[in-house]
């Protein structure tokens, strides 16, 4: 069964589809997309059973958590497209702090990160539509359970002192913070502004890195994020753009040093 509502005036007109099992907000949201919906929609389900992550990856979306994906019609030049997962993120970061959590912070480009280890994830995906484009800002938010077994440490997003944090509470704070962060981000017109902001809450940033794409393995400083996004590693050649990576963040001695993957292609968890 689904339900739709409209929302009060904070959340300026979007539109709210609640679900129960489904296979993908992501694809329930290009169906809609496909269908002709005219955006400015959040789908949301309790559980997903076809959950997907970057590259394929599957994302394990128990209930309990949040499985969220917002449909944006012609949101921004295409240029500007993959600046969304930025959006997100920001928006996220800022409603985890609406809620009291402690230690959390953005990790390149698309997670979010609490207690060193992965409790979110962002996926921007693009559709083609005749005479038109759409965008699908997917969000998934450990929120009950912290899957185990996937590749990388996870935890969920708690309040400072451990306390639970609903997936309720989690999308009412989401759903303000990303239309807020929309309106500053004016479809790409102040992607500095936000790129500010994403680096005011950036993990390992001025940390030593380790990347591994294509041209193998290197190590360097993450010192940032360009205009376009991509991240800026210095190493022993110099300032290097890195388009899409997996990467890894030194630990000090003697602390852990999980293994963290990243893309700034729009290929996020959700």
């Amino acid at each position: 069964m689904t339900a739709a509502f409209g929302l009060e005036s904070p959340h300026r007109g979007w539109r709210v589809v609640r679900l129960g099992a489904i296979d993908s907000t992501n694809e329930e949201a290009r169906r809609r997309a496909v269908a002709g919906d005219a955006g400015g929609l959040w789908i949301v389900a309790d559980q997903q059973t076809e959950g997907r992550g970057r590259r394929g990856r599957s994302w394990v979306s128990p209930k309990g958590n949040l499985h969220a994906s917002a449909l944006l019609i012609e949101p921004c030049p295409p240029p500007h497209a993959a600046e969304l997962g930025f959006v997100a993120g920001v928006a996220l970061a800022r409603a985890a702090n609406d809620l009291g959590a402690a230690g959390v912070g953005l990790k390149w480009p698309n997670d979010l990160m609490s207690g060193g280890a992965k409790c979110a994830g962002i996926l921007v995906e693009g559709i083609g539509l005749p005479g038109r484009a759409a965008c699908v800002v997917g969000i998934g938010v450990n929120c009950a359970h912290a899957p185990r077994g996937v590749g990388y440490p996870t935890s969920c997003l708690t309040r400072a002192g451990g306390q639970a944090v609903s997936a309720h509470e989690v999308f009412e704070r989401l759903i303000r913070r990303f239309d807020e962060a929309l309106g500053v981000w004016r479809a790409g017109e102040e992607f500095g502004r936000i790129r500010a902001a994403w680096l005011d809450c950036a993990v390992g940033l001025g940390e030593r890195i380790t990347i591994r794409n294509g041209a193998g393995e290197r190590e360097g400083v993450f010192e940032g994020v360009d205009a376009a996004g991509r991240l800026l590693m210095r190493s022993g050649d110099g300032l290097e753009t890195i388009e899409a990576a997996d990467l890894s963040v030194s630990r000090p001695s003697g602390a852990p040093r999980p293994e963290f993957l990243a893309s700034r292609a729009p290929e996020g968890q959700a």
